[in-house]
Formats: C-alpha cells, sequence, structure tokens
C-alpha cells in the first residue's frame, strides 16, 4: 500500500483562483484593494525567501503588498514605530512581523513586536487577544500554518468529527492552534512533546497525525497507525550525508538532489511511512503553499471585518 498524496501545491493554486475572485468583488464594493504590511528586519536568507513569495502571491492576487524594511542594526522600538505606523494606516488592513528578529533585539523582542499588532490587523493570528478568542472558539484570524492543515483535511474528505487526533510538537505557531482547531472540530486531541514518554506508541493510536517539532524524520512508521492520515508541518534542511542516506534509499531521486546540491529539504515525518499511511502530505508541496494561502484569506478577512462586511 502507498498512501494518497495530500497535495497543497495543487490546493494552494485553487485557493489562490477563489481569493482573487473575492479581492475583485472587494475593490468593486470598497475603490481599494486589500493592504498587507509586511515588515522584514535583517537580512536572513530564509526570511528574505518567505518574504518574497508572500509578496509575490499578493501581488498576483490582487492585493496592495507593501513591504517594510529594516536593517540587523534596527532597535526593537524602530521596529515598534513601524508597526505602529501600519497599525494607524487605512490601506494596510494586515500586518505580519517576519520571525525571526535580530538576537541583538533581546529574547523577549518577538513576542513584544508581535503584542504590538493591532488584533484586528494581526493576520498571523499571534496576538493574545486572537489566541484567547480561538480558545473560546470565536476567532476571525487564526495561525496560518494550522488553519491551512485543517483546510487541506475538509478538501480532501478526510473525517475529524470522532477521529483521535494526535498533535507533536506544542509551539504557539503551529501546535497549539493545531490542537485547539481539531477540538473545535469535535476530535479526542493528544498533544505530544519532548518529554512525552513512548512517543512512538501514543502516535500510534492516531487517526490523524500532526507532525511540528522541526526534527528531519523523526516520524518513522513505527509511528503510525496503517491507514492513518498524516500531515507534515516540518520544513528540515539536510546537510549531513548520512541522514540523507537514512531517509532515502540509494537510487532514489531525493537523494540524487542531495549529492548534487550538498542539502535536501525534507520534513519531520520519514519518507517510509507513505508504506504504511493512508493519505499523507509531501514536503515540499504539502502544508506550506497552503501556509500562504490562508495569510492571502486572513488579510482579505480582516479587510472585510475592517469594512463592516460579514466575514464567513
Amino acid at each position: 500500500m502507498s498512501a494518497r498524496t495530500l497535495d497543497g501545491q495543487a490546493l494552494g493554486r485553487v485557493m489562490r483562483e477563489e481569493i482573487r475572485a473575492e479581492v475583485t468583488a472587494f475593490m468593486q464594493q470598497q475603490g481599494r484593494p486589500p493592504g498587507l504590511g509586511i515588515v522584514l528586519v535583517g537580512d536572513d536568507p530564509a526570511s528574505e525567501v518567505y518574504v518574497r513569495n508572500k509578496l509575490k502571491t499578493g501581488a498576483e492576487i490582487g492585493f496592495r503588498t507593501d513591504l517594510e524594511r529594516l536593517p540587523s542594526t534596527a532597535t526593537l522600538a524602530d521596529t515598534l514605530a513601524v508597526v505602529e505606523r501600519l497599525n494607524g494606516s487605512d490601506v494596510h488592513d494586515g500586518i505580519l512581523v517576519q520571525s525571526p528578529l535580530p538576537k541583538a533585539m533581546g529574547a523577549d523582542a518577538e513576542q513584544r513586536v508581535f503584542d504590538s499588532i493591532l488584533p484586528a490587523k494581526d493576520v498571523d493570528g499571534l496576538t493574545p487577544v486572537n489566541v484567547g478568542l480561538l480558545v473560546q472558539k470565536r476567532a476571525v484570524l487564526v495561525a496560518c500554518t494550522p488553519s491551512g492543515v485543517i483546510e487541506l483535511l475538509d478538501r480532501e474528505h478526510i473525517q475529524i468529527a470522532g477521529r483521535h487526533a494526535v498533535v507533536v510538537g506544542r509551539s504557539d505557531i503551529v501546535g497549539k492552534p493545531m490542537a485547539l482547531l481539531l477540538l473545535h472540530r469535535d476530535a479526542t486531541v493528544t498533544v505530544c512533546h519532548s518529554r512525552t514518554p513512548d512517543l512512538a506508541n501514543v502516535c500510534r493510536g492516531a487517526d490523524i497525525l500532526v507532525a511540528a517539532v522541526g526534527r528531519a524524520g523523526l516520524v518513522t512508521r513505527e509511528f503510525v497507525k496503517p491507514g492513518a492520515a498524516v500531515v507534515d508541518v516540518g520544513m528540515n534542511t539536510v546537510t549531513d550525508a548520512k541522514t540523507a542516506e537514512w531517509l532515502f534509499p540509494e537510487g532514489h531521486p531525493r537523494l540524487a538532489l542531495f549529492r548534487s546540491k550538498g542539502s535536501v529539504l525534507v520534513g519531520d515525518v520519514h519518507p517510509q511511512v507513505v508504506e504504511v499511511a493512508g493519505a499523507l502530505t509531501p514536503v515540499p508541496g504539502g502544508v506550506g503553499p497552503l501556509t500562504i494561502a490562508m495569510l492571502m484569506r486572513n488579510t482579505l478577512r480582516a479587510a472585510r471585518a475592517r469594512m463592516g462586511q460579514p466575514v464567513a
């Protein structure tokens, strides 16, 4: 048996077209496009790629997308000032501060910056107000990756209600909101983390298994109930030859890619899980495209809410 592929790339394309049509209708009603302001501090290479993709996607579907770039020497006060200006902007409905911020800003810099974003413009769903609303099942703006996972499960007709869902990871960005969204859909939810004893055995009880810990190949076939739906949120760059050879057998195209480039992008789920699971997201091409699609949807939702329109 080989798992059915849960193709986030294809769904992301469908969602972008849906959002594009909704943006056109919004512009006809309001005389302006929804606006997204992105704050990028420093020169982290991965952040540069993520921001470029977000700006490109936003522009393609008709948003106003503006980049506020600050040097790596910028202070926390500098960053907070930019956020405050965007908070007061009439043309920006959503604000996203790209993580991570430079370490020199201090250990609590990210939390302080996220807390300074107006909840109505918090398209990442990370402010305490929006997190609290999520707990109460009242949130308009929800963290993009977990909401993208729910969208994928729904559109792939994978039943959530009444199923046992296991989330491996307890981060504020993915693990915790993922667990809440599954709970709100009537799943029985178990959250695992680094101190969970006998992790493989706990995971093996899952009908839906979501891996979001940032460890390449952590979830092996021993973790997976036959036929389970497995969602791989991990994005790990492997540069070690032994790890690449452990993940991919000789002759595998991904191993050949590693040997030609010296690195390969993999998830938290070992590729052999495809032989056990009933459905599986690939990396790349699984959850990643949906994160950006949900960011765009959140921006449109924020724009509608600010204009007093109904938000479905």
